[in-house]
């Protein structure tokens, strides 16, 4: 290529299918795939995760005006999609292209700026350093962003031979790595924020509550909503031989007749559930304003079709307005209006909602799928494309390799670290997640159908020009269910779903389920959550076949968090150390006297805060020995644990045989006095019944008096603070 021109050179592509060498989904046939010279590349045949966008897997070039801008991106990519350069670069995942047009789309407009047009031959150095400072300049552009854009020079560069206009000629920045020309250290902690237990907790509590509970409810209205249709068409079908006036006079006899029976249930005239179109009704006597008459449901009642025939609406003066206004006079209004009955909340003991419409019923099944998808996403620890590749028939029941236990069994694809294809894997999981499946299997059957697809995610909507699949729609969706459980179930003061930090509604994303439930797996095995969702297994081997594929790594996420967390909760001794917080346990003055001497190395409060890092690096030995425990936390020497001394081959703290006041490696803080105080309460509970005998009242004795020591020791610590 090196003989011929650009121009030249780049013509003997055109023909050349941009999918050369990637594996293609079934059906497709690679002669009928884009090619290099289209104006658009369709790279779906190539992209096997059904959740993809669209958006992300096509290539519109046209889109771009200025022709060395859309040529210089063209021969890239083509690269990227179809040369393998072992050391630097592996083909580029078809589902990734969006991500590199976008960046060097931003490198090509810049050269254009500067050089009126994309000619890498003069492209030098100073214009790369340029090019770093402009990025720069931008504060809110952190370091790691700046470095991913900037691996498109180096591109340029290790592409060379492969471009028809040859890409750069020089090595940029003489080697140096893109990290480090941006200023960015990788730093391998997971930055994916952790959703907090006061969150996660009722959250997963309302998601299991729709599933289990409000489902029911919603189907029934679904299948109420079917009925008002087919008895809608009948209607219509049955009226299509009659003239217009003959027509109008049966709609009002039924619409009266409709009327009738509402008088007899003593109900009212169905609203919607909310105003829209800035349309309201206003109360004949009284002037009170509520959402508009719905209308819509009168039509399924009484046989008229407004999108075949507009001039046709009840409301209309030629239609039935005096009649409605004389209804809602006498019987007054009810919100919804469907026939379904709603369940009731046994804490206030009032229906969890009010009557569906056409409108909250489709809400509501989008807020069902949301639910589903928290229970799924969170108890199984799968990441967000493995949630979004389950399809119908996934779930199975099969028995333990031992034949005693039956346990529900999810298929899916797992994706990171594998083929484009994806492999598939198996996560075992709980109950919860098996009547998620159930109901998401319901759900998406009338809509995925419609569409040929299988997927348990499609979007809800059905609409001809609505995407299929709900892909990244679901973070939009899930923030919103957030807030839909706190504007149906708060209570004065009491949202249903706390704030976070700053006293801001907490932002979901798909991410944090999969560290959530690892951080607590591996720190809080015995927590509020686990507890509440019944977790039998806390280690993480116990694990990896409970709610975890070993093809997803899952182990390693878990183990990573584990280590996370221990540092975490170290922290946390120390700074409430720095407080004036005391100690309790056999191990408290080992742990105080290592804390301290920490303290006295860092200096005074201000160089603690400004050297958070070393602090983490000073405390990181100590933190890998703590466990936390319920009734003591354990800071593990194998050589003193009296846990140990009952068992062989341990290579980590027996929690079942902690004895916390008599254990070198036990430290017990004000944590842990609930913990205590409830055993005290539940062993005095026990001495009161009659037929003990006097060895087991001298036990509970005992125990009582053991308790009561530990509580007395906290609580004088806790004195010494103050109040």
């Amino acid at each position: 290529m090196r003989g011929l021109s650009p121009a030249a050179s780049s013509r003997q592509y055109d023909l050349r299918p941009v999918l050369a060498t990637a594996p293609l989904k079934p059906g497709f046939d690679r002669d009928a795939l884009s090619r290099y010279s289209d104006p658009s590349w369709d790279l779906g045949p190539a992209v096997f995760r059904e959740s993809a966008r669209r958006c992300h897997v096509t290539v519109h070039f046209g889109s771009i005006e200025d022709v060395s801008v859309r040529e210089a991106l063209r021969e890239l990519l083509y690269a990227r999609l179809n040369v393998d350069l072992p050391g630097h670069r592996k083909i580029l995942s078809p589902g990734s292209v969006r991500q590199v047009f976008n960046r060097a789309r931003r490198f090509f407009e810049f050269v254009r700026d500067e050089l009126g047009e994309v000619d890498l031959r003069r492209v030098d150095q100073p214009l790369l350093d340029l090019y770093v400072r402009h990025l720069k300049a931008d504060r809110a552009r952190r370091p790691v962003i700046v470095t991913q854009l900037l691996e498109v020079p180096f591109d340029l560069y290790a592409y060379r031979d492969d471009l028809p206009s040859g890409g750069l000629s020089f090595q940029p920045w003489v080697g140096r790595p893109p990290a480090r020309v941006a200023g960015y250290r990788h730093v391998r902690e997971n930055r994916t924020p952790r959703i907090p237990e006061t969150i996660i907790s009722p959250l997963l509590a309302w998601s299991i509550r729709y599933v289990t509970e409000f489902s029911a409810d919603i189907f029934a209205a679904r299948e109420e909503m079917d009925r008002l249709e087919a008895h809608c068409a009948a209607l219509i079908e049955q009226d299509s031989v009659l003239e217009r006036k003959d027509r109008r006079r049966q709609q009002r006899n039924r619409l009266e007749d409709y009327f009738g029976r509402l008088r007899r249930e003593g109900r009212g005239v169905p609203i919607w559930g909310t105003a829209h179109n800035g349309i309201f009704l206003r109360h004949p006597e009284t002037g009170e304003l509520s959402p508009p008459v719905n209308a819509h449901l009168l039509h399924l009642h009484i046989g008229i079709d407004t999108l075949t025939e507009p001039k046709m609406h009840i409301q209309l003066t030629n239609g039935a307005p005096r009649q409605i206004r004389a209804a809602v006079l006498e019987l007054g209004v009810e919100t919804g209006g469907m026939d379904t009955p709603i369940s009731i909340l046994p804490q206030t003991g009032k229906p969890w909602r009010s009557r569906f419409d056409a409108k909250t019923l489709a809400a509501e099944e989008r807020m069902l799928q949301s639910a589903a998808y928290i229970l799924c996403a969170y108890l199984t620890g799968m990441r967000d494309c493995e949630v979004q590749a389950m399809q119908r028939g996934c779930l199975s029941l099969t028995r333990s390799e031992d034949g005693m236990i039956m346990r529900h069994r999810v298929r899916s694809v797992a994706y990171k670290g594998k083929s484009t294809q994806g492999e598939p894997a198996d996560w075992v999981t709980i109950e919860p997640v098996a009547r998620a499946v159930e109901v998401l299997e319901r759900l998406s059957f009338r809509v995925a159908s419609a569409r040929g697809l299988e997927t348990l995610w499609p979007v809800l909507i059905a609409r001809p020009v609505c995407k299929d699949h709900l892909s990244a729609e679901i973070v939009r969706q899930l923030n919103r269910f957030r807030d839909h459980l706190n504007d149906l179930f708060s209570t004065p003061g009491i949202p249903a779903i706390p704030n976070g930090p700053g006293d801001q509604p907490w932002r979901i994303t798909t991410r944090q389920f999969r560290r959530t439930i690892a951080w607590h797996i591996a720190n809080r095995p015995f927590g509020t959550i686990a507890g509440m969702i019944q977790y039998k297994h806390a280690s993480v081997a116990a694990f990896e076949g409970y709610a975890g594929s070993s093809r997803s790594g899952f182990r390693a996420e878990v183990e990573n968090q584990r280590s996370l967390g221990q540092l975490d909760d170290l922290l946390i001794y120390f700074d409430e150390r720095q407080a004036g917080a005391k100690l309790s346990g056999p191990a408290a003055t080992r742990i105080t006297k290592t804390l301290d001497s920490v303290s006295d190395d860092l200096g005074p409060l201000p160089a603690m805060i400004a050297d958070r890092a070393r602090l983490r690096t000073m405390l990181a030995s100590l933190a890998r020995t703590l466990h936390v425990g319920v009734l003591a936390d354990c800071f593990f020497d194998p050589g003193t644990a009296v846990c140990l001394k009952q068992a062989t081959g341990a290579k980590g703290p027996l929690t079942a045989l902690c004895q916390p006041t008599h254990c070198p490696n036990a430290c017990i803080t004000s944590r842990h006095r609930p913990a205590w105080a409830r055993s005290a309460q539940e062993a005095a509970d026990m001495l009161k019944e009659k037929r003990l005998s006097t060895l087991q009242r001298s036990i509970l004795q005992q125990d009582i008096e053991r308790a009561n020591t530990v509580l007395a020791a906290i609580d004088e610590d806790r004195s010494t603070l103050g109040p």
